[in-house]
């Protein structure tokens, strides 16, 4: 009798942590929801910025040709979200600098122009959403969304995304392009990091491998660091602008 009474509590117990699961699961809000919600926080906090500034070193890898480059830049970012770049410094695999780096740049900054951001935003109209589930990020709480393109187009991709739950801000993205962008590319993925300054959220880091035929894989680590908000000039800040009291 006594161990009739063990295994009717392992069962109760395994139907109550099955019954706790599926109504926090059924408590959390849709996927569809909270994007509107990072969205629409998005929003306000762009109205708050006037643009940025930053700064980011590249780093590149390729074990098989036993080659490296790095590349030091400097990003400003307007209060439309463009975005602008002057290299500081290049070192390493000349090829590289300029065929992957300083591309890479080019299209970063033609992508971020009002027009062309439409068609890569993490919206409804380029994306589904899927509520995954709730995950630990750093110390903070986040919702963890797949997220499906509705068109193989290079700009888009296919992974998840973090949901900071208090913030409502994009924590990190995960996945590989929507498209390949070559026949030579067999595969991408990457890691692309934010995080919390103030008010605000910055990039952190990226980390990306790509495998090439012939040339292998190849991996690129992006770090941003001394990202300064520009906030919108006051009446206060502008009277003291006027008498010196601002280095502009």
């Amino acid at each position: 009798m006594k161990n009739q009474f063990i295994i009717f509590g392992t069962f109760l117990l395994l139907f109550t942590a099955i019954a706790v699961g599926m109504s926090e699961s059924d408590a959390l809000p849709s996927a569809d929801v909270l994007v509107a919600r990072m969205l629409a926080h998005n929003t306000q906090r762009q109205r708050q910025l006037a643009g940025y500034r930053g700064m980011r070193r590249y780093v590149l890898e390729n074990d098989r040709m036993n080659k490296h480059a790095e590349m030091v830049v400097r990003v400003k970012g307007d209060a439309d979200e463009t975005k602008h770049f002057e290299v500081v410094s290049e070192e390493g695999w000349k090829a590289a600098q300029k065929h992957v780096l300083q591309r890479m740049l080019a299209t970063e900054s033609e992508a971020s122009s009002p027009e062309m951001r439409l068609k890569a935003r993490l919206g409804p109209e380029n994306y589904e959403f899927h509520m995954a589930k709730t995950a630990l990020l750093g110390n903070r709480m986040a919702y963890v969304i797949d997220v499906v393109p509705r068109r193989h187009d290079g700009r888009l991709f296919e992974g998840q995304i973090w949901i900071d739950a208090q913030d409502y801000a994009l924590a990190r993205v995960e996945g590989k392009p929507a498209k390949n962008p070559s026949f030579w590319t067999t595969s991408v993925h990457f890691v692309h990091a934010y995080q919390k300054s103030g008010p605000f959220w910055f990039p952190a880091s990226t980390e990306s491998v790509t495998d090439v035929r012939i040339f292998g894989a190849t991996s690129l680590t992006i770090h941003y660091f001394d990202y300064t908000p520009n906030l919108p000039q006051t009446s206060e800040t502008a009277s003291a602008a006027s008498v010196g009291g601002i280095t502009q």
